[in-house]
């Protein structure tokens, strides 16, 4: 469920865009709207931070400048597995705090179009959100668009959706990289860093892949089934949306430049050569996923802590456990748009504690149905269906 970059990229097919064409879809640089990461952040991601998942940054007390002015450097990671994006998530939103949304030191991410464009793979149903956090569909058009982004750096998740759907058997275990970020790295002479994103695949653990069942669900257009813990979530809406409380470390590696690798330009390059520059980056970020697993994903959700910071941070509860996430997303979503929040720049607000249950679900009735087995999912898609259709027609600035 997490942003099948790569994989979507390669499926297209390959050109060299014009200028012109590059200069027309500029446009995309502005659905990023830092206010609306801001107000996630204070509102709703602090709670899941500070008392559920406990990020920890370690190498990123920087950003590294570019190596090439006049372009991006490509941030690449591992995918967690079989869970929704909380990992990006939460990296996303938590870069964007630590430098304190300043747009030369942050990065827009490279998403699958499934997720900007299906409604229930935004956040509870929150239409445009990833693009308004910096997203960008996965395309070449759009890839390249962003190698001349002014400022700041892109993010990728190389694995694709061979990454997500690679189960809690091959937990991380690096699969098979696709090519369009070494591409981008070659034709314009910028630096690829990966980081190690470690803990998450325990997000949602033992949900297992295996290739004899996918290859039937392959026949009918499903590219993975999985087994497991998430399965609850074809019964109940509210589990396609579970996380477990891991302790989060996102870890800086080494950081590479494929194009000293080569004497040839970008433009005389084979596929071959092209595949055994890709080949060698995934060996050397496997290096570094497995070093950072050994230092930091021993003990991926710290239990002792967990309870100690939960009790520090009581005031949260019960809004920093899943369950209760769908009232704090719905009612941010309200105040967004409807107490028209976007336009105002009046800060979102969201109490917490028991004594704002029955005023939450008064506001936002929906959430009933994320309880509701099976037939919630009917209620859920035909609302999120309506909602993004009345929003298209009242020209709402979400895209």
């Amino acid at each position: 469920m997490t942003e099948n970059t790569s994989s979507n990229i390669s499926t297209q097919k390959k050109r060299d865009y014009s200028q012109a064409e590059l200069d027309e879809n500029k446009f995309i640089y502005d659905q990023f709207d830092p206010n609306y990461v801001r107000q996630m952040n204070e509102s709703l991601f602090k709670i899941v931070e500070e008392a559920y998942f406990r990020p920890v940054y370690v190498g990123f007390d920087e950003m590294p400048k570019r190596n090439n002015p006049d372009h991006p450097i490509i941030l690449a990671s591992n995918h967690s597995g079989m869970a929704f994006p909380w990992d990006a998530m939460v990296f996303g939103c938590g870069i964007l705090k630590r430098f304190d949304y300043e747009e030369d030191k942050i990065f827009r991410a490279i998403t699958a179009p499934g997720l900007s464009g299906v409604p229930a793979m935004h956040p509870f149903f929150m239409k445009g959100s990833w693009k308004m956090a910096g997203g960008v569909d996965a395309n070449f058009l759009n890839f390249e668009t962003m190698m001349q982004y002014p400022k700041g750096h892109l993010l990728i998740y190389p694995e694709g959706i061979p990454g997500i759907g690679k189960g809690f058997n091959r937990k991380y275990q690096l699969q098979r990289f696709a090519t369009s970020f070494i591409r981008m790295s070659l034709k314009y002479k910028t630096d690829i860093l990966p980081y190690s994103t470690v803990n998450a695949e325990y997000v949602v653990p033992y949900v297992y892949s295996f290739d004899s069942i996918n290859r039937q669900f392959n026949k009918v257009g499903v590219p993975f089934m999985a087994i497991g813990v998430l399965t609850l979530a074809l019964v109940f809406p509210w589990a396609f949306y579970l996380a477990f409380p891991v302790k989060m470390h996102f870890v800086k590696g080494t950081r590479l430049s494929p194009y000293k690798w080569t004497d040839k330009d970008y433009e005389d390059m084979t596929e071959d050569e092209i595949g055994a520059i890709r080949d060698k980056v995934k060996d050397l970020m496997q290096k570094d996923l497995d070093a950072a697993v050994a230092e930091y994903g021993q003990s991926p959700y710290q239990v002792k802590e967990l309870l100690k910071v939960m009790w520090k941070k009581r005031s949260y509860f019960p809004y920093n456990l899943p369950i209760f996430w769908p009232l704090m997303f719905h009612e941010f979503e309200r105040q967004w748009i409807q107490e028209r929040k976007y336009e105002t720049k009046e800060a979102v607000e969201i109490g917490t504690g028991w004594g704002t249950f029955l005023r939450l679900i008064w506001r936002n009735p929906i959430t009933l149905a994320y309880f509701i087995p099976i037939l919630g999912w009917l209620v859920l898609l035909v609302y999120g269906n309506r909602k993004w259709k009345k929003l298209d027609e009242l020209g709402k600035p979400l895209t």
